[in-house]
């Protein structure tokens, strides 16, 4: 420790395994929150998510989706809106997170960032996503493309989030849909099983131990009350 003299000793640890699985194993049901960034009729977006839904809840994960309609742009309203609350609210109940957007003009859509920026980095000195884990989606007009998931995997780093490896993304989605809106036996579907058995091994993996993982030492030097005011700039 001699030779690294800029470091705070008291404020300094050491990662060790014991610390990391030290913690007893939560029993409830993983909470995955899903969220889709459409709000056609039909919106495909909209039904890979129920998709999403129905493997987690058979893989004995407990599941929300958010339904946007009503949601108001960002700043266009206060944050204590009807429908900002009700997300915000999910976030803070979440435990992991499925988002999934269609591509437009090469970019997830409005609809999908209005509600990733209504979610605060801080509430309080609380990063609500910090530590979750993040699976994210796309479906495609057209070819398949992955700009929507890639711009998704940007926003999930911002959030703090543990965004898993795997993703998908679904080329001409209004053919892989039958009559009554479910998704037909395909490689994309086997795809979205992939990436949720995957998010919930995640969620299991890290749930119990987020709080340590995202511990860091630049914030044990700071108080509470330096975080806040950090976190909560208004005036940017």
């Amino acid at each position: 420790m001699n030779d690294i003299p800029n470091l705070e000793k008291d404020c300094f640890q050491i990662p060790t395994p014991d610390v990391v699985f030290r913690d007893q194993l939560s029993s409830h049901k993983p909470k995955i929150l899903l969220l889709y960034g459409s709000l056609r009729k039909r919106s495909f977006s909209r039904l890979v998510v129920m998709e999403a839904a129905r493997l987690l809840e058979a893989m004995g994960a407990e599941t929300r989706i958010f339904h946007a309609d009503g949601l108001p742009l960002p700043d266009s309203e206060d944050a204590d809106h009807p429908k900002v609350q009700e997300l915000r609210d999910l976030v803070t109940w979440s435990e992991g997170m499925v988002w999934c957007s269609p591509e437009r003009h090469g970019a997830m859509t409005g609809i999908m960032k209005a509600q990733i920026d209504w979610i605060p980095l801080s509430l309080g000195a609380v990063r609500p996503t910090q530590g979750k884990t993040l699976a994210v989606m796309q479906v495609c007009g057209g070819s398949q493309s992955f700009n929507a998931v890639n711009q998704l995997r940007v926003l999930g780093r911002w959030m703090r989030m543990v965004t898993i490896p795997n993703q998908s993304s679904v080329p001409k989605a209004f053919l892989e849909f039958d009559e009554n809106d479910r998704m037909k036996p395909s490689g994309f579907y086997d795809r979205i099983v992939d990436v949720m058995e995957e998010l919930v091994k995640f969620t299991y993996l890290t749930r119990d131990r987020s709080d340590y993982l995202v511990n860091r030492y630049s914030e044990r030097k700071e108080s509470a009350e330096q975080l806040m005011q950090r976190v909560n700039q208004r005036e940017l």
